[in-house]
């Protein structure tokens, strides 16, 4: 369902995960759950993964994440702020000490000149720690490779966050 590639990554992360002893959620919105999906495709994943919250809509952000909806109507979904609520929701919803979310717009629609396809706000969190945040502009990759990019940067930022501080 991966590329090696990804799932390449995805095992090097688990492991640095299980021997640093930490556990990880995912909150995602345009990626749909193909982060957690990406991790759980490895055998034995259950002891770094704990959850994924899919939060597709503004009110599961809200509902899920506790994502303030006067958060995402002053700064929209796409935006770092929700991102970094979302991330740092994860952690309070969760039994993980690292999580990752994401929110952009992945097309073929839905872009505007200020928030174009390709654009996608991601962010990490550690519980105790900073939240990262990274924004990025893939520009028109088509839906799938907008979101595979996208899982491919969420695993970069897990293990930068981890090995961070």
């Amino acid at each position: 369902m991966f590329s090696d590639e990804l799932t390449a990554q995805a095992t090097a992360l688990l492991q640095a995960c299980r021997e640093a002893r930490v556990m990880v959620a995912t909150a995602e919105s345009c990626t749909g759950g193909l982060i957690a999906g990406c991790l759980t495709e490895i055998a034995g994943s259950s002891d770094v993964v704990d959850r994924g919250f899919v939060t597709y809509s503004n009110e599961a952000k809200n509902a899920m994440l506790d994502v303030p909806m006067a958060l995402i109507e002053g700064h929209g979904a796409v935006s770092e702020p929700v991102a970094r609520a979302m991330a740092e929701g994860a952690i309070a919803k969760s039994a993980a000490d690292l999580t990752v979310a994401v929110t952009g717009v992945a097309g073929p629609g839905g872009g505007t000149a200020e928030k174009p396809v390709g654009l996608v706000h991601l962010a990490c969190a550690k519980r105790d720690g900073a939240t990262l945040h990274l924004e990025q502009r893939y520009g028109d990759l088509g839906r799938a490779g907008i979101r595979e990019a996208t899982v491919r940067t969420a695993l970069d930022m897990l293990f930068q966050q981890l090995h961070g501080d």
